[in-house]
């Protein structure tokens, strides 16, 4: 099945076909640099390192880019509310983004361009844009003439009339049109500026991300990427810019992620109901909002909330139970080329499919469960079955989790040693259970000890405690172990 991506463009899926044989060239808007990512910048973070890693696993040499925005409107306004610089500001925002998104294990993309650092590209095309009769100057700025675009609104689907009743209109005593945006804006006293043929100024919003792909993908790349609410005008507004440039078609396929809702209403800082990346990681695991995120098609729109990040947590937590028993079963040494027999061939196929239907990981995330359940099927049979057929389980437990690996190298689940994810949920978990690890231990060796003597009372009484604050012993013959309910053993 070959891979087919749904084209905002066309409003259809389509068969993937890329501009060079074997390569892709993919730009995707990042944050602009004025606060701390929130869960919607996460969700889109998240999405295209998906999409990216899929590319690399199909063979394709992806050149991948992704913007800061470090100069804009908000950024000012920021600095002058602090009392520091626009540079200041943005510095310490890309620092912050870096250090709360990729925990969520995200990849490096080819490129991570700044708007600043590429002020000349945006000047040389605006004044083709202006040679070409597509922009005008006035009040010190230079505008994008819409009405001189005759595709103009082909991307959001909508015709002129109904996008000046619709959109979010920047108001601008020079504009010509109340549609028409700003490529080149007059610096106001203490903003950031930059020499032009137009004065002192700096650049618009939306030039910046033209001027960026273009040096980067050339006039026309594969995949261009963002958020639902970039369709318009941020996309369609680059449209305009670059063909009005260029004359040719700017992207093949646009790609654009579902908004984040918070417990069924839209999230936004305007009704306050939006949540930090950096709030959530200190509650949970940075792989449980990530499996959250993409446990639903990147088109539709999710429902953040605390019982959906725990139901993931939960969903998250088997999957290293049975890593976890995988590895201290001591099956590890097998190869993945030796696991991946031919049902588990199918199950690729099978993820394979998914992903190649518009990078379907809801229900890549659906087939690992059902292989979940199985592999717990298996596993809950190894008390009472042979030694041979305690070796057969095991193989096979271990070609699940060869699959569960792999796949989750794609979709960048499952990365964490199991003993150290364990140990770290179950440190979180007895903390919440108001009991210290080394207590427990101390415990079931003073339990041993009460054994021994054959005083079982004082045994059961120590059991009974330990059930009592969420902790369940297993006698084995190789000694007593110890889980919080519905968690993995520690043995002592």
């Amino acid at each position: 099945m070959s891979l087919r991506i749904y084209n905002t463009l066309t409003g259809q899926k389509e068969i993937f076909k890329p501009i060079k044989h074997g390569e892709v060239g993919m730009y995707v808007c990042g944050v602009t640099v004025y606060d701390l990512c929130h869960i919607g910048h996460a969700r889109a973070t998240v999405v295209f390192d998906v999409i990216y890693r899929y590319l690399k696993y199909l063979g394709y040499k992806v050149t991948y880019i992704r913007n800061f925005t470090d100069v804009d409107d908000k950024i000012i306004n920021k600095a002058i509310s602090e009392g520091t610089g626009s540079h200041e500001v943005a510095e310490r925002y890309i620092k912050d983004f870096y250090k709360d998104i990729y925990p969520l294990g995200i990849e490096r993309p080819t490129c991570e361009p700044r708007a600043t650092d590429h002020i000349q590209e945006m000047i040389d095309m605006i004044r083709i844009l202006i040679d070409k009769g597509y922009a005008y100057e006035a009040g010190g700025g230079v505008f994008y003439s819409v009405g001189r675009f005759e595709d103009y609104g082909k991307l959001s689907g909508k015709k002129i009339d109904e996008l000046l009743a619709g959109a979010r209109i920047e108001v601008d005593e020079h504009k010509r049109d109340p549609l028409d945006f700003a490529l080149w804006k007059e610096s106001k006293p203490g903003e950031p500026a930059w020499e032009s043929p137009w004065g002192m100024g700096r650049p618009g919003w939306h030039i910046e991300c033209s001027a960026m792909s273009h040096k980067y993908l050339g006039k026309t790349f594969d995949i261009h990427g963002g958020g639902r609410d970039l369709i318009f005008p941020h996309h369609e507004n680059e449209i305009a810019q670059s063909e009005g440039v260029t004359g040719e078609r700017y992207v093949n396929y646009w790609i654009h992620n579902g908004f984040v809702d918070i417990n069924k209403e839209k999230m936004s800082k305007s009704l306050g109901n939006f949540f930090t990346v950096r709030e959530v990681l200190v509650r949970y695991h940075p792989e449980v909002l990530r499996l959250f995120l993409i446990s639903s098609h990147y088109r539709s729109p999710i429902d953040f909330s605390d019982y959906n990040l725990k139901e993931a947590k939960k969903v998250l937590d088997r999957f290293y139970d049975i890593l976890w028993f995988a590895k201290t079963a001591n099956m590890v040494s097998v190869s993945m080329k030796e696991v991946l027999h031919e049902e588990n061939d199918d199950l690729m196929k099978r993820f394979e499919d998914a992903m190649n239907d518009d990078f379907n990981t809801a229900l890549v995330i659906g087939y690992l469960n059902d292989l979940l359940r199985d592999l717990n099927r298996l596993k809950d049979r190894m008390p009472n079955s042979t030694s041979e057929e305690k070796k057969e389980i095991l193989i096979n437990i271990n070609k699940g989790v060869g699959v569960v690996k792999r796949v989750g190298d794609v979709i960048g689940l499952f990365c964490v040693d199991p003993d150290e994810y364990i140990k770290g949920q179950r440190l979180e978990r007895i903390k919440e259970l108001g009991i210290e690890e080394v207590e427990i231990n101390r415990l079931i060796e003073e339990r041993n000890n009460a054994r021994q003597r054959k005083d079982w009372d004082a045994a059961d009484n120590t059991r009974s405690y330990l059930e009592k604050k969420g902790i369940v012993l297993e006698d084995t013959q190789e000694g007593t172990s110890w889980r919080i309910k519905d968690s993995v053993k520690a043995t002592v």
